[in-house]
């Protein structure tokens, strides 16, 4: 058992990091920008360590100073939580030269399967379906026009480090191809230092349908189900939900197996996600594995009744899962809302400030992951998620009438947030009816 874990992070998710460390014994170290200085973590961890000024680079992506506070502190894990460091395979191999466990995948797994052209060609030789594209990387726009005209329009230009929607263009004609091909890498080049890009044949209004996979050291593999999250803004998720309304109990199994399968190629070990796109037709195909922790995982909890945080923590220690496929029982529904300080009315634009009066609901079947309080500040530096509101009920309609109900109470005042563009995404007849896919707020909100 783990004495003592740093979470290499900030905000909601090492707050929930920090609680289940608490119920399961571990003591815990915060790290903390100067920005962050008066952050909820930092003030429920048992230590706290600045790491450095306000900027992501100068702290929470600084890597020296997050493993000398871990070996001054006396830690002998780091939870990596989401984002930040969470998939840095350099970073991973610094914990092991410092006999430092981190709490996630082996840099070689994280290198094998964030590396999408790497993953798409570790899929194709599992027999997992993938979207139809280029095998190799492709560098140079013209050897890509080449490759899809071939293919036939429209397809959609990716690249191969890519994340949150960086360095991903949608080209609809051959003319457009050139100029989109090196945006794309340029932006590929300046958010992830990598010109590797691929091509793939882009799929038309899917759904986007992630399967939660545990996997233990001894080659133990499960998954909890599917999350949909097809309701995104520029790639960028907003509204998930599990079970999926669209997959059935025999495309389940399927999807579900395949998702097993894909864990099992990648020799995988911890937590992590197999992301497939779902057409019109019922047709999969795997799009990436995300090596981490997700921020949606609440949703899985909550109709599985595990804590994945904890399943994390007992696999890096090198316990074997209790959990069997068949213990796996999806009860109810359950649904998540990002709410993000930032102003639909003005292009979501981020709205940092000071939180002036606060309420947050609760309940029956009502779960609030947050790090925020009454008089905190919210920093201009980070990402704006700064609330995940999640519920659960016995169906589809009854959380989304708990979830519009729970919006309704929520009051975060001194700032602008996107609680009320939530609440009509939630009372949107299609919506409502499960007709959804990736494009849905372009089509009804843009």
């Amino acid at each position: 058992m783990f004495k003592k874990i740093l979470i290499a992070n900030r905000g909601e998710i090492a707050v929930r990091i920090i609680r289940a460390c608490r119920e399961l014994g571990i003591k815990t170290v915060a790290v903390y920008s100067e920005a962050d200085r008066e952050a909820l973590h930092t003030q429920l961890a048992d230590e706290a360590v600045c790491i450095g000024p306000a900027a992501a680079s100068e702290s929470y992506l600084n890597m020296e100073r997050i493993l000398s506070a871990t070996i001054s502190t006396g830690a002998d894990a780091i939870h990596p939580g989401f984002g930040f460091l969470s998939e840095n395979s350099r970073f991973v191999e610094m914990c092991s030269k410092c006999n430092i466990t981190f709490i996630g995948p082996s840099a070689e797994i994280i290198n094998k399967m964030g590396n999408k052209s790497e993953a798409r060609k570790t899929m194709i030789e599992a027999g997992v379906p993938v979207v139809p594209g280029t095998k190799d990387p492709v560098f140079q726009a013209e050897e890509g026009k080449t490759i899809a005209d071939g293919m036939g329009y429209p397809v959609i230009i990716k690249a191969s480090s890519g994340g949150g929607g960086k360095g991903m263009r949608i080209v609809t004609a051959s003319e457009e191809f050139i100029g989109c091909f090196n945006t794309a890498q340029r932006e590929s080049v300046n958010a992830f230092g990598d010109n590797t890009m691929y091509i793939e044949k882009y799929i038309v209004s899917p759904r986007h349908i992630e399967f939660q996979i545990l996997a233990d050291k001894y080659g133990n593999v499960i998954q909890l189900g599917e999350r949909d999250c097809s309701i995104q803004r520029r790639h960028q998720k907003l509204i998930e939900e599990s079970p999926s309304s669209a997959i059935t109990p025999e495309l389940r199994k399927q999807m579900g197996d395949t998702a097993v399968k894909a864990a099992k190629a990648a020799t995988y070990e911890n937590a992590g996600t197999i992301e497939f796109l779902l057409d019109k037709n019922g047709d999969f195909y795997f799009i990436e594995m995300n090596t981490r922790i997700q921020v949606e995982h609440p949703v899985t909890e909550m109709v599985t009744g595990l804590d994945l945080i904890k399943e994390q923590i007992r696999i890096a220690e090198g316990q074997k899962l209790t959990i069997k496929q068949e213990d796996v029982l999806i009860r109810g529904h359950a649904i998540e809302c990002r709410i993000n300080a930032e102003n639909p009315a003005r292009n979501f634009m981020p709205s940092p400030g000071t939180v002036t009066n606060m309420h947050l609901p609760g309940g029956n079947g009502v779960r609030i992951d947050t790090a925020l309080y009454n008089g905190y500040k919210i920093p201009a530096h980070y990402d704006s998620m700064i609330v995940k509101v999640i519920v659960h009920d016995v169906d589809r309609i009854s959380a989304i009438n708990k979830m519009r109900s729970t919006l309704g109470e929520v009051v975060i005042e001194g700032i602008t947030t996107n609680i009320d563009f939530q609440y009509e995404i939630l009372s949107n007849e299609a919506f409502q009816a499960g007709d959804v896919n990736t494009h849905f707020i372009q089509e009804f909100f843009e």
